[in-house]
């Protein structure tokens, strides 16, 4: 039997802490809360995802009676930038939460599916892409999606 550690590294900010250029990212992923869909869960999720070319590109989260077919707001960003700048890499995406009338204290963390989309992202472009996870409290930074999902699912892993 073979054990082994897996570790990630991420960094804890406060507000005053974070870039102009961070800060601003997330401004505009808080604002995207305001446009979620989300009658069922009441838990608004807006995401901002910066490209290469300067470009950010927003996304919210979209409920739907019909749970599967609903979207995540990571997911909506990344795929509507794929869709309308397919060469461009996403250099910066942020995230942040609101629920029960304030943002959330502590950082929200991307579900399963969307980790996994950032990582293709990632892989697509070939190149890391930074993640802030906003609070109120603190905003995590990680600098590569894969700091979030270890053990990473690619293209390579396909084929046989």
């Amino acid at each position: 039997m073979k054990e082994y550690n897996l570790t990630t590294k991420m960094h804890s900010y406060q507000w005053n802490e974070l870039s102009e250029e961070q800060r601003e990212l997330l401004r505009i992923a808080k604002e995207q809360t305001k446009h979620s869909y989300c009658p069922y869960s009441g838990f608004h999720v807006g995401a901002a995802a910066k490209l290469s070319n300067g470009v950010i590109i927003p996304g919210c989260n979209q409920e739907n009676a019909a749970y599967p077919s609903g979207l995540c707001a990571e997911r909506s960003a990344l795929f509507a930038a794929g869709a309308q700048y397919p060469d461009q890499p996403v250099e910066r995406l942020a995230i942040a939460c609101f629920t029960d009338g304030h943002f959330t204290a502590q950082p929200g963390s991307p579900c399963g599916a969307c980790r996994q989309v950032m990582i293709e992202t990632e892989h697509r472009y070939g190149g890391k892409m930074e993640v802030l996870l906003y609070g109120e409290d603190e905003t995590f930074v990680v600098d590569s999606a894969a700091d979030l999902l270890p053990l990473i699912f690619v293209s390579e892993n396909l084929k046989g």
